[in-house]
């Protein structure tokens, strides 16, 4: 799956390296890396897109996880959890300074390690929309108000290193899938990373509308509707108590 999160492993013990990638692969993650020091970590780095890391602390050279923690914190934007052996105060302690987005103490599950990586990503996702929000609030007036104008009627979606413009009026629907949102358009399939509510904000209220916990739904392209569900590009899709309330009432009305 193109789409799927891309995790670099850096572990010197092969058979827990082996068994993280088996575990990662099971839930559905993409491995570009599985390395076991320093080195070898930071040329997968330069040469693939990577959403997440996996450190191991002790590494097969003389540069520890700690040293390719602050590698990552210097030279690239993207979250890492440190995966170790080692939980006592004076590790932790010189972790924290790197700043890691988790810290997994082995041996752990399946459900410890999709866990650890779904929050990472969703709070380093969170705190760069919070980043994002500030620069923003700081930004020149007249700045804003070209922003506005490219946008009135469309937003840009990142897909292959390239920022698609899609019109407004040519988004059915958006369905929520853990820290990502689907993006469906007449034509094509785009994959964001953010809140459903906190997109909500960026459309046109009088066109989009919450119609269910994990959907944004288009009003101009509801095809057909009953007391459970609506239809958008031929696809059910589940009804809150609200939006039912909402739809039925403008169909009597």
């Amino acid at each position: 799956m193109n789409d799927a999160i891309k995790i670099l492993i850096v572990e010197d013990n092969v058979i827990i390296a082996d068994d993280m990638q088996t575990m990662l692969e099971d839930i559905g993650y993409e491995i570009v890396g599985n390395v076991i020091d320093f080195e070898q970590a930071e040329k997968v780095l330069s040469q693939n897109y990577v959403d997440l890391v996996l450190i191991d602390i002790i590494l097969a050279s003389d540069k520890t996880g700690i040293d390719l923690g602050q590698h990552i914190r210097d030279n690239y934007n993207l979250p890492f959890i440190f995966v170790t052996s080692n939980s006592d105060k004076a590790t932790v302690e010189i972790a924290k300074k790197v700043k890691p987005n988790g810290y997994l103490v082995k041996p752990f599950e399946q459900e410890d390690l999709f866990t650890s990586i779904e929050i990472a990503l969703s709070s380093f996702s969170y705190e760069a929309e919070q980043a994002k929000q500030t620069k923003s609030v700081v930004s020149e007036q007249d700045k804003t108000n070209v922003k506005n104008a490219v946008l009135k009627d469309s937003i840009f979606v990142k897909k292959n290193n390239l920022y698609y413009r899609i019109q407004f009026d040519d988004i059915h629907f958006i369905k929520a899938d853990n820290v990502y949102l689907e993006i469906n358009t007449k034509e094509k399939k785009f994959l964001v990373r953010s809140a459903l509510k906190d997109y909500l904000e960026k459309l046109p209220p009088n066109n989009f509308y919450r119609a269910h916990k994990s959907y944004i739904i288009n009003l101009s392209h509801i095809q057909a509707v009953n007391s459970k569900d609506i239809m958008i590009k031929d696809e059910l899709i589940p009804i809150s108590k609200d939006f039912r309330e909402f739809i039925l009432s403008s169909l009597n009305s």
